[in-house]
């Protein structure tokens, strides 16, 4: 194994890259297998893609992108073959401004070299949309856009079937610092869709951030006071 993959339930499993420790799901049954996210670069992806087809058994037939930023979405084209799902600005960023994409990789000091690789390599996704299910046989996949958040259009990808139901978040969760904000996000908008969050998964749900460790429920409740608090003391220097 390239990455050490933490069993959430029956056919779920993630794992955490080193690169900004991002977040990797992998949901797999008897009629294919799923990715959620792809990393940033061709050779990051193909590590994922070793281990996934490992702990599977079968290639990587599905893959959903969170949201388009660089280190989620410019591994997806080493899956040859996988259908990907991402929401509409996705497509529109892998398509058409990939040179956004790359400088923000450059920012954060990723490999230049790798980066234009991955770029190259970028092909237009299968489905874009906010919303779909992605029936894998005994695992069913629900993904959908539940509101505004870290951006205008982060799906979430929650996991039924299994003995608990897993709900991965992408960045409108993170674990392992806080929420990135940026001119992306809408923090007036973001507490509201945790609720939604937490109502589609429920608070037995076990809770996947797009970087860091799996959480419960009450670190989801404690990062809403967070953001909640944090929009209050922007309103109160204006």
């Amino acid at each position: 194994m390239n990455f050490e993959w933490e069993l959430l339930a029956d056919g779920v499993s993630r794992c955490r890259l080193p690169f900004l420790d991002v977040t990797i799901g992998l949901v797999w049954s008897r009629a294919g297998a799923l990715l959620v996210d792809t990393g940033t670069t061709l050779t990051e992806a193909a590590a994922i893609r070793a281990d996934a087809e490992e702990l599977a058994g079968r290639e990587v037939s599905h893959i959903v992108l969170t949201h388009y930023h660089f280190d989620h979405v410019l591994g997806a084209s080493a899956f040859d073959g996988a259908a990907v799902y991402c929401a509409p600005a996705v497509a529109t960023a892998m398509t058409a401004h990939a040179d956004r994409l790359r400088a923000d990789a450059l920012r954060y000091s990723a490999n230049p070299r790798e980066i234009d690789d991955a770029i190259a390599a970028l092909r237009a996704p299968d489905h874009a949309g906010e919303s779909t299910v992605i029936d894998l046989g005994e695992r069913v996949i629900s993904v959908s856009h539940p509101g505004r958040g870290h951006t205008d259009h982060d799906l979430i990808a929650v996991v039924a079937g299994a003995e608990k139901t897993v709900v991965f978040c992408g960045d409108l969760i993170e674990e392992s610092a806080d929420p990135a904000i940026d001119t992306d996000s809408d923090t007036a908008a973001w507490p509201t869709t945790l609720d939604r969050l937490l109502t589609i998964g429920g608070d037995e749900a076990r809770y996947v951030p797009g970087h860091g460790a799996t959480v419960d429920a009450g670190f989801v409740r404690r990062q809403r006071r967070w953001l909640t608090e944090r929009v209050t003391q922007s309103d109160r220097r204006l």
